[in-house]
């Protein structure tokens, strides 16, 4: 038996429609939870310490580590994990204080106190290793502990966002005891107090998670354990998952292995559809003489077609974005539709020339193929045929695994490149401020000055989060001016497994990041 589940979560914008009664599909009323769960993706982590991690890692470490804060399910705005309870003290957002839960342990049994979490932020400071989540702390100046219990951090500058920066799996507790202060920890082993306890790791095959006793925090587990296996594709995935091999596939499904899914001989088998926030982008690099220019970038944007990238390449498994903020968080707009209306070459043209640019513009895209899904190189295919066909461009297309691609675009290597982005926190500040100003998240300087020291710096003095609309705004017809991010589509969040599984839908956090220990086993519909 085939079902697809569409349920509406406000959560995590996780959509969901039964074919079932209700919204039966992810609920049991028994469980069974001896035998591990068996859970596949593409998306294996590039480290195990957090200190080194502003990546798709956090998928693993927001179940093996803790944070001060987290979401619960249903909850969009962070909430205590290890804190018992966390709020600003002053009424400029400065001075953020927090108090530990009583009796924290990490898994071997040694205390988690104040100086534990002061030691693990300041190591992210202090090690600031080039792929890690350092440029997360820009506001912060100092952390003060009082007792074993309190954590006072004080911030250089109104920052309304912090609460929401100590809620991602970067801001992770580490022992000290294990975890150097000025170097990554690399013995492949990891010590945290989270959910699970990470009992064995083989780098790019599996991790074997069992529960941790010793937890004391938000999260009810549902499991005694979980392995993850990591797989290079999604057909290989979805092969072990028809197999029985694997019991739930989460990231990295290819659109035509979900058309599949959805059809009608996926026996045995359950889909999960929600409306997701990550997104795919291009990124213009100053250094280069031809995208530096202002006319190239919006000839580009010009000629760009989504919805065809959309239907031809992904088959509709993902949306056209003209926003770098996305659907369903404040502050989304279609500024890059106002901006530039339809595809037209005959307007690219126009822009081009009354630059001076008369010539076929030479271009090399650059894409990873092992990081964002199969698709990628089709995507860079359909691409390059858009602009070549325009009669404006001539379009070189390069690419190179994911470690070495990050290595390039860190060094400015690249023309034009692409990116994805998953949310580090549901906000519309982390789809702005990781992207300008002259240190960032792409390695790739864009000072924006408007953006990084008027609107920014306005929108964090406001606790509401709801009432920065105009900021993000304003924002977004700055970037699509300049055009030095074209944003190109929104992607849907797709989790399939096994009919006996429960919980999926309860399974993904706003940061759409899974947590493992919502999955069971059901005994009986």
């Amino acid at each position: 038996m085939f079902n697809r589940n569409r349920c509406l979560r406000p959560a995590a914008a996780i959509a969901s429609l039964s074919l079932v009664t209700g919204c039966g599909l992810f609920s049991g009323d028994g469980q069974d939870t001896k035998a591990p769960i068996v859970v596949g993706t593409t998306s294996a982590p590039s480290t195990l310490d957090p200190a080194a991690s502003w990546d798709g890692s956090w998928e693993l470490f927001r179940n093996v580590y803790q944070t001060l804060l987290a979401y619960p399910n249903g909850a969009t705005t962070p909430q205590p994990d290890a804190a018992r309870h966390c709020a600003f003290t002053d009424s400029g957002n400065r001075v953020y204080r927090c108090e530990l839960r009583a009796g924290l342990t990490f898994s071997d049994g040694h205390p988690l106190d104040a100086r534990a979490v002061q030691y693990s932020i300041d190591r992210i400071r202090n090690i600031n290793a080039p792929s890690g989540p350092a440029g997360l702390l820009g506001s912060l100046d100092r952390i003060q502990t009082t007792g074993d219990r309190e954590i006072v951090f004080r911030l250089n500058k109104p920052d309304a966002t912090f609460p929401f920066v100590l809620a991602t799996p970067a801001m992770s507790i580490v022992d000290p005891d294990d975890y150097p202060a000025h170097a990554l920890r690399r013995d492949g082993k990891v010590t945290g107090s989270g959910p699970y306890v990470l009992k064995s790791y083989d780098e790019g095959r599996q991790a074997e998670l069992t529960g941790n006793g010793r937890y004391h925090g938000y999260a009810d587990r549902r499991n005694d354990a979980v392995t993850i296996r990591y797989f290079q594709d999604s057909a290989t995935m979805v092969e072990a998952l028809r197999g029985g091999r694997i019991d739930v596939t989460y990231r990295g499904l290819a659109a035509g292995d979900v058309i599949d899914l959805q059809g009608s001989g996926a026996k045995d088998l359950q889909l999960v559809e929600g409306a997701g926030a990550d997104i795919s982008y291009l990124v213009f690099n100053p250094k280069d003489p031809w995208a530096a220019r202002a006319a190239v970038r919006r000839a580009v944007a010009q000629v760009v077609d989504r919805p065809a990238i959309a239907h031809d390449v992904y088959k509709d498994t993902v949306d056209p974005l003209y926003s770098m903020v996305p659907k369903g968080l404040t502050g989304h707009t279609t500024a890059y539709f106002d901006h530039f209306g339809d595809p037209s070459a005959s307007k690219a043209r126009t822009i081009l020339t009354a630059a001076g640019i008369t010539r076929k513009v030479p271009l090399t895209l650059w894409y990873t193929g092992d990081r964002y899904g199969s698709e990628t190189a089709l995507e860079f295919q359909e691409l390059k045929r858009q602009l070549d066909s325009s009669g404006l461009f001539t379009i070189t297309l390069k690419s190179r695994p994911w470690k070495t691609y990050v290595e390039g675009y860190q060094k400015g290597e690249y023309p034009v490149f692409g990116r994805g982005w998953s949310p580090d926190f549901p906000d519309p500040d982390n789809f702005i401020a990781p992207f300008v100003g002259e240190r960032n998240a792409l390695g790739t300087p864009y000072p924006a000055p408007g953006i990084t020291k008027v609107l920014l710096p306005e929108s964090r003095g406001v606790s509401d989060r709801a009432a920065v609309v105009q900021q993000f705004e304003q924002a977004q017809r700055v970037l699509a001016d300049d055009a030095r991010l074209l944003p190109l589509w929104q992607g849907r969040q797709y989790v399939a497994a096994s009919d006996d599984i429960s919980g999926g839908e309860r399974a993904l956090d706003p940061s759409t990041i899974m947590t493992m220990w919502e999955l069971y086993r059901k005994t009986s519909w």
